[in-house]
């Protein structure tokens, strides 16, 4: 057994985008799941598979946010999935025949027969319930399924209002127990936003760890001589680990693994290139272009010279790039334990889900093969961080600085020109409902559920996705459409019970809609007493 470790954590947020009211209509919105789940959910699985058939040793922490979890659960998603892969299948098969003669055959033919093993292995092998396979190989001790916040909210936006911190990681926690049984030891932080008085909400639900950005530890006043090598805690006694500040920016930057000129090009996909006329049958009513998975050419390719992609190049490359990977890796670890007297440097590496086979076609091949790697060289050991937490109560103390690890490591991009007009709307219905559970607080019947659907808006206002998407250029008009819609049901909510009337026909519309979270209580914005 090696003397360094490693903790690999995969971060798997979405968005509550979910499109079902058309039946006959492929939805634009839900592709952005339905091509998570072909190109990362799926095939994350099958390398679990692979790897535990060749006892091949592998640890994962696996991060899949509460609104993840109930649009995999979701039957109609499920339905929809499905009619999106047969779609996909119908493509493919008239891309066959249109490229037959051409340079793009081979890989006309490879997309097609994806899409049709994710069709199987999602219908048959997996039964159409991702995350119970998720939560086998948690029992296996491979994965640690880690809770994070009910509407993955960026905490510090809300760190003078305890009531927010409690509700988002109180729902959370209950979400992870609803799908998987258990909370776990640990929580996860969205964005990695340090917020004050994180800490006690934290560990008055049991939390034991938390993962924080490197600056959190390195610029704090006691960051002890192990730096980000070593767990610390907070006067609390919540353990932290600090992120490897490397990773996932040598992985997808601009100077990133991802970026070889083999590897294949996401920009260039039929869904965006073809007539309208040759792909109208794979859109159906809706004819928002989208990207099919239909890609042919790699990363070399410009908009007037198109390079074929090579699947067997690009598969070689993704040795080679999980052998630096791994060996800049070790090399850090190798460093630190020379400057640490005693004990076995760890370092953690996080990675957005996104990376691994969206953004990145072969990430899910590349992290297989570091898996690989690393267990014939045996430098260092994979671990789980619930695993590392021995010792809690006798690790250094330090008062975390408050950081994050988006932007310039402030959340600059959660709160710019493009999307700060939101935070007035939100913040001003949280005001609200938390002065209504003072209110109302043993109400029941019809208030209950009027409360509990005003809750529910709130919870989703407060998503962190819909800056960040604005701020992409994600589907923008979509989603401020979206928030508009949740910050105007919970003011009808708002004045419902102010003038102590409701429309019944409107609230169970409205539940309908919304079906997140049905076990929701309103009580979760109550003021601790």
């Amino acid at each position: 057994m090696a003397d360094k470790k490693l903790a690999l954590i995969i971060e798997a947020d979405q968005g509550y985008i979910r499109n079902v009211s058309g039946k006959d209509s492929f939805s634009s919105q839900n592709n952005i799941l339905f091509y998570a789940i072909s190109n990362t959910y799926i095939p994350l699985l099958n390398m679990f598979s692979r790897l535990e058939s060749e006892d091949i040793p592998f640890k994962v922490g696996l991060v899949i946010s509460p609104v993840l979890c109930f649009l995999l659960d979701d039957p109609q998603i499920q339905k929809q999935y499905i009619d999106h892969l047969d779609n996909l299948i119908k493509l493919g098969k008239a891309e066959t025949k249109r490229c037959a003669k051409t340079e793009s055959y081979e890989n006309s033919l490879r997309c097609l027969k994806a899409a049709e093993q994710n069709r199987e292995d999602f219908t048959e092998k997996y039964g159409q319930n991702l995350l119970a396979q998720f939560k086998a190989y948690q029992e296996k001790g491979f994965v640690e399924l880690i809770p994070t916040a009910a509407t993955y909210s960026y905490m510090p936006h809300y760190e003078d209002y305890p009531e927010v911190l409690n509700a988002q990681i109180e729902t959370g926690i209950y979400s992870q127990k609803n799908y998987f049984g258990e909370a776990g030891e640990g929580f996860w932080i969205p964005y990695l936003g340090w917020a004050k008085g994180l800490e006690w909400s934290l560990r008055s639900y049991g939390m034991n760890y938390t993962v924080v950005d490197a600056r959190s530890i390195l610029f704090s006043k006691d960051c002890p001589d192990t730096g980000i090598f070593a767990p610390v805690r907070t006067r609390t006694s919540l353990v932290l680990f600090g992120k490897d500040p490397d990773t996932p920016e040598d992985i997808c930057g601009e100077e990133g693994f991802a970026q070889n000129e083999v590897y294949l090009s996401n920009s260039h996909d039929i869904g965006f290139e073809l007539e309208q006329d040759k792909i109208a049958s794979f859109f159906g009513k809706d004819d928002a272009r989208i990207q099919t998975g239909f890609q042919y050419w790699n990363n070399e390719s410009e908009e007037d010279d198109l390079v074929t992609y090579d699947a067997a190049e690009a598969e070689k490359q993704t040795v080679q790039d999980a052998i630096q990977f791994y060996s800049s890796k070790l090399e850090k670890l190798q460093q630190a334990k020379e400057q640490m007297a005693d004990g076995e440097p760890l370092l953690v590496c996080a990675i957005p889900a996104r990376v691994l086979g969206q953004t990145w076609n072969e990430g899910i091949k590349w992290l297989e093969n570091v898996f690989r790697c690393t267990a014939s060289k045996q430098g260092f050991d994979f671990v789980l961080l619930k695993d590392r937490i021995a010792g809690q109560f006798t690790l250094p103390k330090i008062m975390p600085y408050p950081c994050s690890s988006n932007g310039l490591g402030y959340g600059e991009d959660l709160m710019d020109n493009s999307n700060s007009w939101m935070i007035r709307y939100v913040r001003k219905a949280t005001e609200r409902m938390v002065d209504l559970t003072d209110r109302f607080p043993q109400e029941d019947s019809l208030k209950e559920r009027l409360l509990n659907m005003g809750a529910k808006q709130v919870l989703l206002a407060q998503s962190g996705q819909w800056a960040e998407m604005i701020h992409d250029g994600t589907i923008p008009e979509y989603v401020k459409e979206e928030f508009k819609n949740q910050i105007l049901s919970f003011t009808k909510v708002f004045d419902a019970l102010a003038s102590n009337t409701v429309s019944t026909e409107w609230l169970t519309e409205c539940e309908k809609k919304n079906a997140l979270f049905p076990w929701l209580n309103y009580r979760v914005f109550a003021r601790k007493k």
